[in-house]
């Protein structure tokens, strides 16, 4: 077959489009993810409550229901999406034009970032916030996935080594977003002016990914391999080089005496499943333990060193998230150097397997405490030392502080204050035997048994 001379990538353009491109595959989920801060901020309940008639200043107030939640349920709302769609993937790029496909996914997730910079600026009650950041994360990253398996399907008709600019724009992503994140915050500004910047500068960059786009058709380069793959060029070679292995392929053929009398059969979904379910479970584990622990994990460990210094601010941005992404970046990037264990090697599935040890070693890390539920708004996470009598030792693990008028509050707010009054050993003049009603709460329920008073 007489081919064209190609033409050159002038200036790696293309390279560099493709690059952008997978930069803006995975920038917006990264960008919802790193911005923990600010989401955190807006699910927060008043930061001053009331007992008893004083104020009560909190400077590090424990987490509501919403705060502990929204990392896991962000996980889910991106991960199923994710996962739906690119599965969906092959069914809709048959329906669908390309165009449309990439486009329409760019401008999707543009148009709910530009709402996402506006609603930093708009009050809402906590829920309603968590409401529509819920369903954001869910359209954002189902036009993330269509986007994604659009653009690998653009690069199939490039050479091989065009498919890395996409897995090193998309491992950039998360180190831009966690950069940007750490120059918001050493920028001074207030919270919510730092992520109105934060989140400008996600828009942009997905702008710019718009723009790479439309110039890619422009290229000498992309229409040249574009041309060949419409005629059945390059592409077609490739298959028919493929076919023609046979069963060493997994693929049945019927050859003719020449190639044009060759007829190709596309290899069915379990022949291929055949060949890549060892790669297929490795990917599958390694995404498993990773999103398991990444961020809903790692975002809720807290620095045991830093205290109120401004270690504190940075620990989770640079701990957490830069260091996680920029060695996913590193580990991207360095498969077009070398790759190391091969896909043949006994010791890849060992080592992915292996990686399960993490889930426990990060569980053990110094995650911040959460608080009971919504009702309990405040509570002592460090029990006094007991109180040991002739016959009782009474502890008090979980006290609740009245910040309703109700008469369950009231009661528990009688024992509360007559702890409180306790503060050296004494003779004990007499005790309650009998134990108060318990504290029905959503998760637990708080007994105050044998409750001694001086």
């Amino acid at each position: 077959m007489t081919m064209a001379a190609t033409p050159p990538d002038r200036y790696k353009a293309v390279w560099l489009i493709f690059f952008i491109l997978g930069l803006g595959t995975l920038l917006p989920w990264n960008f919802f993810m790193t911005a923990t801060m600010y989401f955190s901020s807006r699910l927060a309940d008043p930061a001053e409550e009331r007992i008893g008639g004083a104020e009560l200043n909190i400077t590090q107030p424990a987490q509501n229901q919403l705060q502990a939640k929204f990392n896991n349920v962000m996980t889910i709302c991106a991960m199923l999406p994710l996962l739906i769609f690119t599965c969906l993937n092959s069914f809709i790029h048959q329906r669908i034009p390309q165009k449309l496909r990439v486009l329409g996914s760019l401008v999707g997730i543009l148009v709910l970032f530009m709402l996402t910079t506006l609603f930093v600026k708009i009050s809402f009650t906590p829920l309603t916030f968590f409401a529509l950041t819920m369903v954001k994360i869910v359209f954002i990253n189902s036009f993330g996935a269509i986007l994604q398996g659009s653009l690998f399907g653009m690069a199939g008709l490039l050479p091989v080594s065009y498919t890395t600019p996409i897995m090193s724009g998309q491992g950039l992503a998360g180190t831009f977003a966690a950069f940007s994140m750490i120059c918001a915050i050493s920028s001074g500004s207030s919270l919510e002016d730092s992520a109105f910047g934060y989140f400008i500068v996600a828009c942009v960059v997905i702008v710019l990914a718009i723009v790479s786009y439309i110039i890619l058709p422009k290229m000498d380069f992309y229409q040249h391999h574009s041309a060949q793959s419409n005629k059945g060029g390059t592409e077609a070679d490739a298959t028919v080089e493929m076919i023609q292995k046979g069963e060493k392929n997994g693929v049945k053929t019927m050859v003719g005496d020449s190639p044009e009398g060759s007829k190709k059969e596309e290899p069915s979904v379990i022949t291929i499943f055949k060949k890549i379910w060892v790669l297929a479970l490795s990917v599958c584990l390694v995404f498993t333990v990773t999103i398991g622990i990444f961020p809903a994990v790692t975002a809720d460990v807290k620095s045991a060193i830093a205290g109120t210094g401004k270690w504190n601010m940075y620990f989770i941005p640079v701990s957490c998230f830069l260091f996680f992404n920029v060695f996913d970046w590193a580990g991207r990037s360095l498969t077009a150097a070398c790759m190391w264990p091969g896909q043949d090697s006994k010791l890849l599935p060992v080592m992915i397997v292996l990686r399960v040890v993490f889930i426990p070693l990060f569980m053990l890390c110094n995650l911040h405490p959460v608080s009971a539920p919504h009702t309990l708004n405040h509570t002592i996470h460090h029990p006094p030392p007991p109180l040991t009598t002739a016959s009782h030792t009474v502890h008090l693990m979980h006290c609740p502080t009245p910040c309703i008028a109700s008469p369950v509050y009231d009661h528990c707010s009688l024992y509360c204050q007559g702890f409180r009054n306790i503060s050296t050993p004494h003779a004990l003049d007499h005790t309650v035997h009998n134990p108060t009603p318990p504290l029905m709460t959503a998760s637990y329920t708080v007994h105050l048994m044998h409750w001694t008073t001086l």
